[in-house]
């Protein structure tokens, strides 16, 4: 039996259960009860912004995204109250510049990798067509141990994808041209090691080996000020939001959750 749900108010006005559940799909966790926790303090937050939007009578018509998607109107005030309240300066050069120094490693070109496959096509809810395939690809991987000068001709014979007219070779791919799985297996092998595994993915099974790795060289400063603007200036503002709220909460009358944590709003 299901624990029942708490009830929650903010100034008064009660959080419908439904509400709560319907939000709760939106926080996903192991444990029920911290989905539950985790919606019920987004809900929060929420009513006290719109609360706080209509006592300001902010007027802030909804607005249309880069995709035509247009806001409802609580979203509308939410962020209207926002763009009111919450106001940060743009890091300045400086702060730019100390941002970059400590965190050269994040700024650098795309990774390119250079890699052969053979692909052996099995449907993801065929199970005994993916136990033969990967059957296949072991024994594949076997033969490429002892005669790694053979992938082209294996290619040629067994694969499925339309590389194999080029002997397996996929070109050069960088990070996120390929699905997750096979991209995980991808970006941890050496150079010239053929991975001691079959690789799963949601096309079939694969036998892979990665050619050449060229990283990314160091972006200059220059190239890359825009970026770190814009992220430091995210930092300040979502730090000024969580402020703006603890102040909110300090003067309003929440019951039924803790609102701890309003550091990360």
């Amino acid at each position: 039996m299901s624990a029942p749900l708490p009830e929650i108010s903010v100034n008064g006005v009660p959080l419908p259960p439904q509400a709560l559940l319907r939000e709760a799909q939106n926080h996903p966790a192991g444990d029920p009860s911290e989905a539950l926790r985790g919606a019920a303090r987004a809900l929060v937050l929420r009513e006290l912004l719109l609360q706080e939007a209509r006592r300001e009578g902010i007027d802030s018509p909804p607005e249309a995204d880069d995709q035509g998607r247009l806001e409802t109107e609580e979203d509308a005030l939410v962020r209207g109250l926002l763009e009111e309240k919450v106001r940060v300066e743009p890091p300045d050069e400086a702060s730019c510049r100390r941002y970059f120094d400590k965190n050269r490693g994040r700024f650098r070109g795309a990774d390119i990798f250079e890699a052969r496959h053979i692909l052996l096509p099995a449907a993801a809810e065929d199970v005994e067509a993916r136990l033969a395939a990967e059957t296949l690809a072991k024994s594949l991987i076997a033969e490429l141990e002892r005669r790694p000068g053979s992938f082209a001709a294996l290619a040629e014979a067994h694969s499925a994808c339309p590389s194999r007219a080029q002997g397996g070779h996929l070109g050069q791919l960088t990070r996120g041209q390929t699905v997750p799985e096979f991209e995980t297996f991808l970006c941890n092998l050496e150079e010239g090691q053929l991975c001691p595994v079959p690789v799963s993915t949601r096309y079939g099974i694969h036998v892979l080996r990665l050619e050449r790795k060229h990283l990314g060289a160091e972006l200059p400063f220059e190239a890359v000020r825009e970026r770190v603007a814009a992220y430091l200036e995210a930092v300040l503002w979502n730090k000024a939001v969580a402020h703006y709220l603890r102040q909110l909460a300090a003067r309003s009358r929440v019951e039924g959750i803790d609102l701890e944590g309003l550091e990360r709003p």
